[in-house]
C-alpha cells in the first residue's frame, strides 16, 4: 500500500475511533500533500510524500523552539504530539554507523576530492537518506570529511 493511501486509511480509522488530535494531524498531512500535488500538477509518490512529512516535522521542531522560548508549554505539547504522529509515517532513522557508511559510499561513488564536490555527494546522500536523517548534520559531516 502506498504511503498516501495508508495515511488516508489512518484518517478514516481516527474518525471511527474518535481520536480528535490524531485526526487533525492526519488531515494536516493530507492537506499538505494535496497542496503540493495541486501546485506541481502531479501525483506524489512515496519519496515525495516523505519529503512533505520531513518538512512538516522540521516546521514543528522550529515552532517548539519558539514556543519554549515564549513560555507556552501547551503549544509545545501540541506540536510534540503532531511530531509523534508524523514520525509514525517516516521510515526508521539511520544510526551513526549507517550514516557514516552512507557518506563513505557517496564519496566513493561520486569520486569527490574536495569541498567543491560536496554537491555531488549531497545529491547521492539526499536520495538515500531522505526522511531518515537530518540532512543539515549530514552536510556538515560531508564537509568535514572533504576538507
Amino acid at each position: 500500500m502506498a504511503l498516501k493511501e495508508r495515511i488516508q486509511e489512518d484518517m478514516k480509522a481516527a474518525m471511527r475511533a474518535g481520536e480528535r488530535e490524531r485526526l487533525a494531524t492526519v488531515r494536516l498531512i493530507l492537506a499538505a500533500i494535496k497542496q503540493r500535488e495541486i501546485d506541481e500538477r502531479i501525483n506524489l509518490d512515496d519519496a515525495q510524500v516523505l519529503t512533505v512529512l520531513d518538512k512538516m516535522v522540521k516546521q514543528r521542531r522550529e515552532s517548539i523552539a519558539q514556543f519554549e522560548s515564549g513560555g507556552r508549554p501547551d503549544l509545545v505539547a501540541r506540536e510534540s504530539a503532531e511530531i509523534a504522529v508524523l514520525q509514525g509515517y517516516m521510515p526508521a532513522p539511520l544510526d551513526e554507523t549507517a550514516i557514516e557508511a552512507l557518506i563513505g559510499e557517496a564519496i566513493a561513488q561520486s569520486g569527490a576530492q574536495s569541498v567543491k564536490d560536496m554537491g555531488k555527494v549531497m545529491g547521492i546522500v539526499k536520495a538515500r537518506a531522505a526522511g531518515r536523517a537530518d540532512l543539515g548534520a549530514i552536510g556538515a559531516r560531508i564537509k568535514a570529511r572533504l576538507s
